[in-house]
């Protein structure tokens, strides 16, 4: 399966159950594996023929700046919607993870995988 990767992108959510998690951002560590919408690229070489990476993180980080999340699961499952429905890709994977959270854990989050259809 051809994919864009993008790794350890971080970004800064409101985003935990915790009353202060409320008020203070956390940085929080995303991976993406991006199933590519078709093979058409690799004989154009044109951009709109593919994903434009760097809309894709533009977009994650306006993404987190749009409210408070209660569950990483919950970030995590709007990214790949996100990269499903805006970006058209037939299927995402992420991992989104708080970082420094726990003592002596230097990170706790979810990976997840979701298809079109």
């Amino acid at each position: 399966m051809d994919s864009i990767l993008i790794r350890d992108l971080r970004v800064e959510v409101l985003i935990g159950i915790h009353r202060r998690e409320r008020h203070v951002a956390q940085t929080v560590a995303i991976d993406l594996d991006i199933g590519l919408p078709g093979e058409t690229v690799f004989a154009s070489d044109r951009v709109a023929d593919t994903i434009d990476y760097e809309q894709v993180v533009l977009r994650i980080r306006a993404l987190a700046a749009s409210g408070h999340f209660r569950l990483v699961e919950t970030f995590a499952d709007r990214v790949a919607r996100l990269l499903l429905e805006e970006f058209d890709a037939p299927w995402a994977r992420v991992s989104a993870a708080k970082i420094g959270i726990l003592g002596n854990v230097r990170l706790v989050g979810v990976a997840i995988e979701r298809r079109k259809g």
